[in-house]
């Protein structure tokens, strides 16, 4: 219905407006719009694995819609489903968990809001290590709290060392979030890293962890540790995962915790006001991924890894990209500052965001900047492609810069 009617002044709220767009949807939004243009764009933008899910799953979930599984399930999880998790969390992390301790949301983006709304007041600090994941920021954000950035270095891997904990606490430290393996630097925190992390936050008995660990099974140098696993830790450690990355499920949306009984309680009180129960057939087809064997998934790490070496070898031979190795996900995430105050083909290059689409423009490649990560001085490359991909994505920034 057409009418002359002036268009209403719609006034949205101070939330909405004060919240940042996800930085790596957004460029993968660009990049399919370029695309629709005619542009041939590599996407090296998003944190996806482009194997398809395993047959076993599918097969799974085939299954569970032949059973007339259609019904709104319970807001934490099929009971099948949480006993499934259970058992994954002592099989791989030595970690007990009782059923009324886990919690299924609609990935673990969700599990992470969740646990923010239920645990942050207004002004309460939560500790980010940098590099961190795009969304943590906001999340802390839209719960009230405030992100205390803690600045790591290539130098070290990217990871905040103890001194840099304790340095960073003040009597308004709430908690702190971080993953291992880290997205988007890869790096992975040892058993005895975690400790010496954990001997200073045993000093502040208030301060809860968030511990995402869904590239867990993404891990070339073995030996995944979970802060959780410290009995001095267990009862303060919220374990986020999910099966999104390792088990290539990123549309199944399904996510989870392993938490304090009292957070996971609530966690499903607010869900429960929110979206309720995840999806049905989803859950049941993860149910099948947990429990099997995680060597039903080696092959895709084994080909991540060697995707890892051919972009590292590739991205030495461009200059000004400075690279460390990392342990897992399917990230690199180089130091590009050598290209900052420098003019190509015309750009005045000031920051990593100013590079990044410099890239997508001359390249036709599509990165992250590091600023949505914390760090301005680098971009975020995923190797969740193909070989031939690579080899074209590197060859086309190469020429971009050279």
């Amino acid at each position: 219905m057409s009418t002359n009617a002036p268009e209403m002044s719609i006034e949205l709220s101070e939330r909405i407006n004060k919240l940042e767009a996800s930085a790596t949807l957004a460029m993968a939004a660009k990049a399919r719009e370029l695309r629709a243009e005619g542009k041939d764009i590599i996407g090296l933008s998003l944190g996806e694995p482009d194997f398809n899910t395993p047959d076993f799953i599918k097969e799974a979930a085939i299954q569970a819609v032949n059973d007339n599984y259609n019904s709104y399930t319970p807001v934490d999880g099929y009971v099948e489903l949480k006993s499934a998790i259970i058992t994954k969390f002592k099989r791989d992390n030595n970690l007990a968990y009782e059923p009324s301790q886990i919690v299924v949301s609609t990935g673990a983006k969700q599990a992470l809001y969740n646990v923010a709304q239920v645990c942050l007041n207004d002004g309460d600090e939560v500790i980010l290590p940098c590099p961190y994941w795009v969304s943590y920021s906001d999340i802390v954000k839209l719960a009230g709290g405030v992100p205390v950035e803690v600045k790591t270095s290539i130098e070290n891997d990217f990871k905040m060392t103890a001194d840099q904990l304790e340095s960073a606490i003040t009597p308004k430290t709430k908690m702190i979030w971080y993953s291992s393996p880290c997205n988007p630097s890869g790096s992975i925190y040892s058993k005895e890293e975690l400790r010496a992390l954990a001997d200073v936050l045993k000093k502040y008995p208030e301060i809860i962890v968030v511990s995402d660990e869904i590239y867990e099974h993404i891990n070339y140098v073995g030996g995944h540790a979970s802060m959780a696993q410290f009995e001095d830790m267990y009862d303060r450690t919220v374990t986020v995962n999910g099966v999104a990355k390792a088990f290539a499920m990123t549309g199944w949306r399904i996510g989870y915790i392993g938490a304090p009984t009292t957070i996971a309680r609530a966690c499903n009180k607010i869900q429960g006001q929110v979206t309720s129960g995840a999806n049905c057939i989803a859950q049941r087809a993860v149910i099948t991924a947990l429990e099997a064997p995680v060597s039903n998934i080696q092959y895709m790490v084994d080909e991540f890894k060697n995707r890892r070496k051919l972009i590292l070898n590739l991205l030495a031979e461009i200059p000004g990209f400075e690279c460390n190795e990392p342990e897992g996900a399917f990230y690199v995430f180089p130091d590009v500052s050598y290209y900052f105050g420098k003019t190509l083909k015309g750009n005045t290059i000031n920051n990593a965001s100013d590079f990044s689409m410099f890239l997508l423009e001359n390249a036709n490649v599509a990165t992250v900047t590091g600023d949505a990560f914390g760090n301005g001085n680098c971009i975020r490359i995923s190797y969740a492609a193909s070989n031939e991909q690579i080899i074209e994505a590197t060859k086309r920034i190469k020429e971009a810069v050279s």
